[in-house]
């Protein structure tokens, strides 16, 4: 379990830190005046745009990963395999995110974009139902019953949500790229205030 877990946040933190590398800064010999400077950053904006979305949804769904951890207490070698194959999803989403950046008023862009985070959020949910089937968790069957209601309802909520902003591509790419961010936002702040409630011994589950 431990190894799995280590596994795990390694993958997350290079794929949080790859991110950043589609960002480069201006050549300086390009530059040759204050104006030509705010020219080539607002150039930028769609780049650094995808990359906060891009770092909020691995963020979340290293939250959601961690979580579910903290009730599975035993794996075998169908669980890691599940696992291996969520991480092969978090492992591709810096190229997602670059290609969507550098293709951000194309609808496929979008749409591969939308294709990872499908795959995060079924592969997690697999992960879940994996580890209740195979009696892998450390909680009892009414605690069970109730964390499989709220991650099923999070996956139809999420999944739902996500194809709903992807549709606006066919409308405009910044406005589905806007609303998936304020998805992202609202599942990081709902993380944030129910870690803070779980800390004062409400156990809650929140995944994608």
């Amino acid at each position: 379990m431990q190894r799995l877990e280590a596994l795990s946040d390694g993958v997350f933190a290079i794929a949080l830190t790859i991110l950043v590398l589609d960002l480069k800064v201006p050549a300086r010999q390009f530059i040759h005046s204050e104006k030509e400077l705010i020219e080539t950053f607002i150039q930028l904006l769609p780049k650094l745009l995808t990359y906060f979305l891009g770092f909020i949804t691995l963020g979340i769904y290293w939250l959601a990963h961690s979580t579910q951890f903290h009730y599975i207490s035993s794996s075998d070698r169908n669980l890691n395999w599940i696992n291996l194959f969520f991480l092969l999803a978090v492992s591709i989403m810096p190229f997602t995110t670059a290609f969507l950046s550098e293709f951000i008023n194309f609808k496929f862009a979008v749409g591969l974009y939308w294709l990872n985070l499908s795959l995060l959020g079924q592969l997690l949910g697999a992960n879940w139902y994996y580890a209740k089937k195979k009696n892998l968790l450390s909680i009892n069957d009414e605690e069970r019953n109730t964390v499989t209601r709220v991650i099923k309802r999070r996956i139809l909520e999420s999944q739902t949500l996500y194809t709903l902003a992807v549709l606006l591509c066919f409308i405009n790419a910044y406005l589905s790229i806007g609303l998936l961010i304020l998805i992202q936002l609202n599942y990081a702040l709902v993380i944030y205030s129910k870690s803070r409630r779980k800390s004062q011994g409400n156990q809650n589950m929140q995944c994608e």
